[in-house]
């Protein structure tokens, strides 16, 4: 049984060229801002928000913010799952979730007004066999109507890591690009099936890869080593000093303007959102970069787990710096 939120198929031709978003592990992210992160001493709690969450979740929500077409595809368990697509009922773009027995996460991120911040994720309930084959009939029936999918996160325990390597195959039998945002065995063996783009973050890499990156010769070293992995193209995410990405079209850093950062949860989301937002609008793999660091960067600005505006991201865009790397 597949639940659908938000609009009904087909009105208003919506589900036609679609950005899918694909998450299989979602939760609520429930953000507490304080007055300050320190050691051995007492924080005064400033606000606190529950909302649903989730990498491809986000992704949809910048999408959506964007003006582009978007599905977000989920799974959804217990109480926790009910508040998670009632969140999700209130964000203005089209889900369809798979109901399973396990109850859904709940995420905890405190951050301070210095923008520190600490985010705590449940590993996530094991799925059941039916349910798993659910979520890979739903991603098949809806591939016909999209251009993209953006498989997003981490696969709860019990998952073969195989799976995303599966759905990248059928992805490429209707000829839809995937963008593969994900960590650990999740992300090794989905490489074999040769992604449109992987998007990790500095820590990510490094976990794949074995190894430290601190410089940016270790950085340009690094994207040469993903690259060689088999995707098609790389989008390494930086952080606060941008990122580098590899293409058949070359090698390009996009560096960001100096921002006050008040929590970077959900930055590499977006970031990976606007890449595919405007690739898929045929612009080149530079100005995509581009487009998706400003992302992140207006990400990283805003208080607790929030997305920007296409405004808001558009006057990032323009003080950001895209280069060869080489």
């Amino acid at each position: 049984m597949v639940t659908q939120g938000t609009k009904s198929a087909g009105e208003c031709g919506y589900y036609v060229n679609l950005i899918l978003t694909l998450t299989i592990n979602p939760a609520i992210d429930r953000t507490v801002t304080v007055d300050k992160l320190v050691f051995e001493d007492r924080a005064y709690i400033l606000n606190r928000n529950e909302a649903a969450g989730g990498r491809g979740i986000n992704a949809s929500q910048v999408i959506h913010a964007f003006g582009g077409k978007t599905l977000a595809l989920l799974t959804s368990g217990g109480p926790a799952g009910e508040r998670m697509t009632k969140s999700l009922s209130k964000m203005g773009f089209p889900f369809e979730t798979v109901p399973v027995a396990a109850e859904s996460r709940i995420n905890l991120t405190i951050s301070d007004k210095q923008g520190l911040t600490v985010k705590l994720n449940e590993v996530g309930k094991a799925l059941e066999a039916r349910e798993i084959q659910a979520i890979r009939d739903l991603v098949e029936a809806r591939l016909p109507q999209a251009r993209w999918l953006m498989i997003c996160g981490s696969l709860q325990p019990g998952i073969r890591p195989h799976f995303y390597c599966e759905l990248i195959e059928l992805a490429a039998q209707r000829g839809v690009k995937v963008l593969l945002d994900t960590d650990g065995e999740a992300l090794q063996h989905a490489l074999e099936a040769k992604p449109a783009v992987i998007s990790p973050n500095q820590h990510e890499a490094e976990r794949l890869l074995g190894r430290a990156l601190i410089t940016r010769n270790q950085f340009l070293d690094a994207v040469d080593r993903l690259h060689a992995m088999g995707p098609e193209s790389v989008v390494l995410s930086l952080g606060s000093r941008g990122a580098i990405g590899s293409s058949p079209e070359g090698i390009f850093e996009a560096v960001p303007p100096r921002i006050e950062a008040l929590c970077p949860i959900g930055a590499g989301d977006a970031l990976a959102a606007a890449f595919v937002w405007t690739i898929d609008k045929g612009k080149s793999f530079a100005e995509s970069l581009r487009w998706g660091v400003a992302a992140g960067t207006a990400t990283a600005a805003l208080p607790g787990i929030k997305f920007p505006t296409l405004q808001q991201t558009r006057a990032i865009y323009k003080q950001v710096e895209v280069r060869p790397a080489r």
